[in-house]
């Protein structure tokens, strides 16, 4: 069992509710990331639903979390042949931290046709980059990230003004990348904001999306971060995430605040 399963790995207490212990490894100065997050009140979800995968998941953040247990309380709103629905709330100390509504189906019996408007990114591969580790976050001790695009952000703190991050990401133990993984990659880059201003502080995000296509193929995940607008401080973060066959594995999407 990698440290990724281990650590957001919950126990049943009752029929609708499930208990998370939050661990350090996952934080950003004290608080807890917000992809650990999601993939925690994912991994609750396909327990509670008859599919186990997430599909499309949706976390509003209410309220900083932090290590130590977590309740989780499951509201089912639809039981589908196919595809089913459920509410997660997150709650420490009787607070309620995070909201997360989601889908699950089984993703191996998903078929239909397939279109792409844009093409993959052509960037080195994973084996002609250099690791490009975030020694000044505890997150980063958990991830090997390795940045064809920001780099200069990682090196000094400065930004270049793209409004991008691009590079391959995998769990710093080699465990493999599942579909659960990619809620937490998907939080787990450099904000965009930081590739315009550099460290200008913290990008606390208000609200995230992941949409998971498919499950990856064994290996590091290919991503590409963006940002487009900043308009009095908030901000949007696009992503794209790719397996290292090419496939297209999982989109994001977040609302943040850009604090200096």
């Amino acid at each position: 069992m990698g440290l990724f399963e281990q650590d957001t790995a919950v126990q049943r207490i009752s029929d609708t509710r499930w208990q998370a212990n939050l661990v350090p490894g996952w934080r950003i100065g004290e608080m807890m990331n917000g992809g650990y997050l999601l993939a925690i009140a994912g991994r609750v979800m396909g327990e509670a639903l008859p599919q186990s995968d997430p599909l499309s998941i949706n976390a509003f953040y209410l309220a900083p979390a932090f290590v130590g247990p977590m309740i989780c309380e499951v509201e089912i709103l639809r039981l589908g042949k196919n595809t089913s629905q459920a509410v997660v709330k997150m709650y420490q100390n009787d607070e309620l931290k995070v909201q997360v509504t989601g889908a699950c189906c089984d993703l191996d019996s998903l078929s239909g046709p397939t279109w792409l408007r844009t093409e993959r990114p052509d960037i080195p591969e994973w084996e002609e980059l250099v690791p490009t580790p975030n020694t000044a976050i505890e997150l980063g001790q958990r991830m090997d990230l390795r940045l064809s695009q920001g780099q200069s952000f990682m090196k000094d703190g400065k930004g270049d003004g793209r409004g991008e991050f691009q590079g391959w990401i995998r769990h710093s133990d080699g465990a493999p990348t599942d579909a659960l993984s990619l809620l937490f990659f998907s939080d787990a880059f450099p904000p965009p904001a930081f590739s315009l201003f550099g460290a200008v502080g913290w990008v606390p995000t208000i609200e995230l999306t992941v949409q998971v296509r498919a499950k990856p193929a064994p290996g590091p995940i290919q991503a590409y971060l963006w940002s487009n607008y900043l308009t009095e401080g908030i901000t949007e973060e696009d992503g794209l995430f790719w397996d290292n066959t090419g496939k297209l594995v999982a989109i994001s999407r977040q609302s943040a605040k850009v604090r200096a």
